[in-house]
């Protein structure tokens, strides 16, 4: 088939690869710059980086550059991806009013007193403002029964001054009454302000304030512009997407049907020799409601919590979590002599004498000192055996709570304190009941290798398969797509269990965002697999090493309460378009690991005229790989940009240069390039292509993981995650 050829002229290749030298030497930046924070500190590269003339200079130059691009390869003529482009510019011009035109400082209230100007932290000067605001009270609004702050109110009262004359007829201030409070700002005259923080005994607040009337409206410009030249590459009829979707190799396929399948599971309880409570007294145990983790929980939630945390299991000896707290309290002389306590750490166990991994609470005793101080104060730091020692304190901390009293609290008697539903108990008993990470991630891990191993026999296989062992492969396709509908069935479940218990989505930390983005994986999967067999062992592989992450990590398992900034409906939709993307991007990967490992198949085939299928499975690889990158790379910068409306709804800024959002950005960049093929012709190699996709994976890794424990940063503390 005939291949229109593009030729650009000499000009064209040099500012090309001018653009191509700023583009890498902007992502370098970019990158090392976020090393360079964590050494030195974020004062240190806002001031020398970040906030330098030479650095708008550079995104300067780029800006130009592409527009010169736009207009030299007359892209008025394709709208989608002028209008595409152009919201970049917009973007850029958006930032840099910001840069130059906007005020930041914070404004300290007291009840009673009349403030007219902010400080400006960069300067130290007092700005003047163009009305008066007093703080009329403070209060902080707590989680019914708990003290959890769920949110930090301001009352506060502003007037526009009076004029010289109407100030001489004797006419005083009007003053109109507004709140401010956490996701929910206040504006006047261009003038934004933002609960931060209050003074410690309560009475008074401190607001951000923002002053930029252009900026962040011609950013917001922008990126309505890409919202639309996004939608528009997607559904156009001429676009590379559309001719990419109607390929005859991405036509092949039929509807795929939903089965359900239904997982019992039973356990066998051991015979015991502890004094415990007996198993009817600890059932009708867990169905009582106490406060725990600032919230209203079954006993059952507190009590496996305290066996999980001393233990690592959730059970001990065939008891029940309300069994051991049962026996604790009960016979606490027997269990202080029980070794339960895990201590994972080597180097601890050899300090205390331990011959086991588990330790009893005398072990941790001489009498009355406790010998864990002696080490503590030795280890203080970061090391291995300091964090040991904390996490060890940790849990003998929860077992001198309980037996003083302290752990357990139970729902105040004057009716303060709203109790669950009957159908919130057993739902919440349900979830506690079931491991759904541990049974995902064991079968999706054995079903994805075992299916991965049946697609590359198929793949790899050069003669036709004899019709008995052809129909026992096709009864195992069936069953690995029944296992992958019930699998996703499964998790779909637990994580709508886990909404409906918290009263929220779950995306608020990165067990919930694992959780998430293995869900968006199993349900691509499901979509795609009957078109595209090798999505199947992908969703399995990838959703099961997704829960495995986060059943190993145990990042955050049980469901608290959202701190007051994180309760917005932006937030939810950010970290769901991100972790969306970051799904696709991974089947991107695995796509490019399996058309590698086809190759040298590929190769052969040409040489010996061997069969046209395994072209036909390479080609439809790549074009799989082409297509999916559409929506992982749009739903991406979708995710990165409404974060930053998040971010300025939340506390005034659009961009902080967090290290989590700048190595968003590097990923957003990196996978940008890619799309331009018909100027850097090398990604039309499918060799090149599938190798890049590979590689550019690694920026997504080390924006969800080597962020959260490496750089650190504001996401970091709310998402270890996101």
């Amino acid at each position: 088939m005939y291949k229109r050829q593009c030729h650009f002229p000499a000009e064209f290749q040099c500012s090309l690869l001018e653009a191509v030298i700023l583009y890498v030497c902007l992502v370098g930046l970019l990158a090392v710059t976020t090393f360079v924070e964590q050494a030195y500190g974020t004062d240190f590269v806002e001031r020398n980086i970040y906030h330098t003339i030479w650095f708008c200079c550079l995104w300067g130059a780029i800006a130009v550059i592409t527009l010169a691009a736009l207009i030299r390869r007359a892209l008025w003529r394709r709208l989608p991806i002028l209008l595409l482009h152009g919201s970049f510019l917009v973007i850029l011009v958006g930032a840099m009013i910001t840069f130059i035109g906007s005020k930041k400082g914070y404004i300290h209230l007291r009840p009673g007193v009349a403030m007219n100007s902010f400080e400006e932290p960069e300067s130290g000067k007092n700005i003047k403002l163009p009305f008066i605001m007093r703080l009329d009270s403070f209060r902080v609004v707590y989680y019914p029964g708990t003290e959890a702050p769920a949110d930090y109110v301001s009352y506060i009262s502003h007037s526009l001054p009076v004029s010289l004359s109407d100030s001489l007829s004797g006419q005083k201030d009007t003053f109109f009454h507004e709140q401010i409070s956490m996701n929910r700002i206040f504006t006047s005259q261009g003038f934004r302000f933002y609960q931060s923080s209050f003074d410690d005994d309560g009475q008074g607040s401190w607001l951000t304030v923002n002053y930029d009337p252009w900026g962040t409206r011609v950013t917001y410009a922008g990126y309505i512009l890409l919202g639309i030249s996004m939608i528009w590459l997607l559904f156009s009829q001429n676009g590379e997407f559309r001719r990419l979707l109607n390929h005859p190799l991405l036509k092949k396929g039929g509807v795929f049907i939903l089965f359900l399948f239904c997982l019992a599971g039973t356990a066998q309880a051991q015979k015991r020799s502890l004094p415990a409570l007996k198993r009817i007294q600890a059932d009708s145990l867990a169905r009582e409601q106490v406060i725990y983790h600032d919230r209203v929980v079954p006993f059952n939630t507190l009590a496996r919590d305290f066996v999980q945390k001393l233990t690592g299991k959730s059970s001990y000896k065939g008891l029940t979590p309300e069994q051991v707290i049962g026996g604790w309290l009960l016979y606490p002389e027997v269990w202080r002599n029980e070794s339960l306590i895990y201590i994972k750490s080597a180097e601890l166990q050899q300090l205390l004498g331990l011959k086991t991994p588990y330790a009893r609470l005398t072990d941790l005793f001489d009498g009355s000192v406790y010998r864990l101080r002696e080490h503590w104060q030795r280890e203080q730091g970061q090391s291995k055996l300091a964090k040991a020692i904390q996490e060890t304190d940790e849990k003998v901390g929860l077992i001198l709570m309980l037996e003083q009293g302290t752990f357990i609290q139970p729902l105040p008697a004057d009716g303060s304190v709203k109790p669950l539903s009957e159908i919130q108990v057993k739902a919440e008993l349900l979830y506690n009941s079931i491991p759904f990470s541990k049974i995902l991630f064991m079968v999706n891990l054995a079903f994805g290798l075992l299916s991965f191993l049946l697609l590359l026999h198929n793949c790899l296989r050069s003669t036709a398969l004899p019709p008995k062992v052809k129909t026992v492969s096709h009864i195992a396709g069936v069953s690995f797509s029944v296992v992958l509908y019930a699998a996703f069935l499964f998790h779909l479940a637990g994580y709508c269990l886990r909404w409906y218990i918290g009263g929220r989505i779950p995306l608020s930390n990165g067990y919930e965002t694992m959780q998430f983005m293995a869900l968006c994986i199993l349900l691509v999967a499901c979509l795609l697999h009957r078109r595209f067999p090798f999505t199947l062992p992908f969703g399995f592989l990838l959703s099961g090493f997704a829960l495995l992450v986060s059943y190993l990590g145990q990042m955050n398992p049980q469901i608290t309460p959202l701190m007051p900034v994180l309760v917005s409906p932006w937030l939810s939709i950010h970290v769901s378009l991100i972790m969306m993307s970051y799904a696709l991007l991974a089947f991107i990967m695995l796509n490019g690991i399996l058309a590698l490992c086809l190759r040298k198949k590929e190769t052969e085939n040409h040489i010996t005229g061997g069969d046209e299928r395994q072209d036909n499975r390479v080609e439809q690889l790549t074009l799989l790989s082409r297509l999916l990158l559409y929506p992982a790379t749009f739903f991406l910068g979708a995710g990165i940009f409404l974060g930053a409306v998040w971010a300025n709804v939340s506390w005034g800024r659009y961009w902080a240069w967090d290290p989590k959002e700048v190595w968003a950005l590097i990923t957003f960049l990196v996978y940008g390039v890619a799309f331009h093929s018909q100027s850097l012709q090398i990604f039309r190699k499918p060799l090149f292509f599938h190798i890049y996709m590979i590689l550019a994976f690694l920026t997504v890794l080390m924006t969800y993981f080597g962020v959260n424990y490496v750089l650190g940063g504001i996401h970091s503390l709310s998402l270890i995650h996101i």
